[in-house]
This record gives structure tokens, C-alpha cells and sequence, in this order.
């Protein structure tokens, strides 16, 4: 079994999960019930808040803020300084004037599943999906789910391209075939959904 490794500068609350083989680098904080699969890294300074979920072989890299509500599943890997965010209505005070607490917040969350990557600097605003093997360019800020290997860039993002399994921009073969440049894989599309053949 290989060890976690925790850097001696990280705050990693004792009721977080590592799985075996993650490591946490220096300044990274994860908090209460953060849930780490095995062979996980986090970058230097990245923050999982409260119960933030991580499967098997998923990266986050330096200065990410993955807020509480946040599901990574398998393979995900997050850029540099990319923000989740989990509130739709961010206030300071309640409409009375007094401060608000967390029961004045209705949590929601930004899921990625299998294989997808977020850039650096990228904000996913919750509640969205992004579907499995989709790239989210850097910078981009991303309001609605994500199809599966869709390539999203913009502000808002909007679908500019489709990806595979590699990452790489697939090339149009017409009659809605699409080939991998880096694996040869072929992939259909049909109705705005691409399907691996």
C-alpha cells in the first residue's frame, strides 16, 4: 500500500478521508469530511471545503477553491486557481439586516464527471455538471451543464468544439464523424450529443 503524504505547512482536518497514495502539498486546506480517493494530489495552496468528494486519481491543482458541495468523480483533473462555487444567491446579511449563518444558505453544488478537466482560473457557478471526458478552457466561466467531450470556452462558455478521450480537438470527418488526432478513436454526434464508436 503506498503512504499519503500530508506537507508539513497543510491544514488537513482530522475528520477528512485520504485515500492510500494522495498527497497534499504545502498551504493546501482540506476541511471537515473532505473525501480524497486513492492517488489524489493537491496542489500548493488549494481549499476543499466541508464533505467536498474526490474519486480515484483526480488532481487539483495549485490555489484551486473547490467549495463545499463540490462531487469530483474519477480521473478529474482541476486547474490552477479554478473556483467552484456553491451559492446562487451570495449575500453578506439576510434581507433584515443581520449577518448570515450557514442556515441561511441553500447549498448547491458543481459535480465533474469521469475524465473531464477544468483550466486554470476557470469558475464553474453551481448548480452544474460537467459531463465525462469535457474540457473547460482556461478562464472560461461556466453557467449550464457541460455535454460529455465537449471542448467550453468563453464567458459564458459555450460549446466551441468536441474532445476525446485525450483532450485533443477531434477532426471533422463530415457526415457527423469526428476522428481522434492523437488516438485515431471515432466518435458520432447526433442531435448535440457525441457518442465513441
Amino acid at each position: 500500500m503506498t503512504p499519503v503524504w500530508i506537507a508539513a505547512t497543510a491544514d488537513v482536518d482530522p475528520r477528512a478521508v485520504l485515500g492510500e497514495g494522495s498527497a497534499v502539498a504545502d498551504l493546501a486546506q482540506l476541511r471537515e469530511f473532505a473525501r480524497l480517493g486513492p492517488r489524489c494530489l493537491i496542489g500548493r495552496g488549494a481549499y476543499l471545503g466541508p464533505g467536498v468528494i474526490l474519486g480515484r486519481h483526480c488532481t487539483v491543482q495549485d490555489y484551486a477553491v473547490l467549495y463545499e458541495g463540490t462531487l469530483l468523480e474519477e480521473r478529474v483533473s482541476i486547474g490552477p486557481a479554478a473556483v467552484f462555487t456553491n451559492d446562487r444567491f451570495p449575500r453578506a446579511v439576510t434581507p433584515s439586516g443581520s449577518p448570515t449563518s450557514a442556515s441561511d444558505w441553500n447549498t448547491v453544488g458543481v459535480t465533474v464527471r469521469t475524465g473531464a478537466s477544468v483550466g486554470a482560473n476557470a469558475v464553474c457557478v453551481a448548480p452544474l455538471t460537467i459531463g465525462r471526458w469535457a474540457v473547460v478552457a482556461d478562464g472560461s466561466v461556466v453557467t449550464a451543464d457541460v455535454p460529455e467531450y465537449a471542448l467550453m470556452d468563453g464567458i459564458p462558455a459555450r460549446r466551441v468544439s468536441w474532445v476525446g478521450r485525450s483532450g485533443a480537438r477531434l477532426d471533422v470527418l463530415g457526415g457527423g464523424l469526428y476522428r481522434c488526432p492523437v488516438t485515431g478513436a471515432q466518435y458520432r454526434e447526433h442531435d448535440g450529443t457525441l457518442t465513441p464508436l
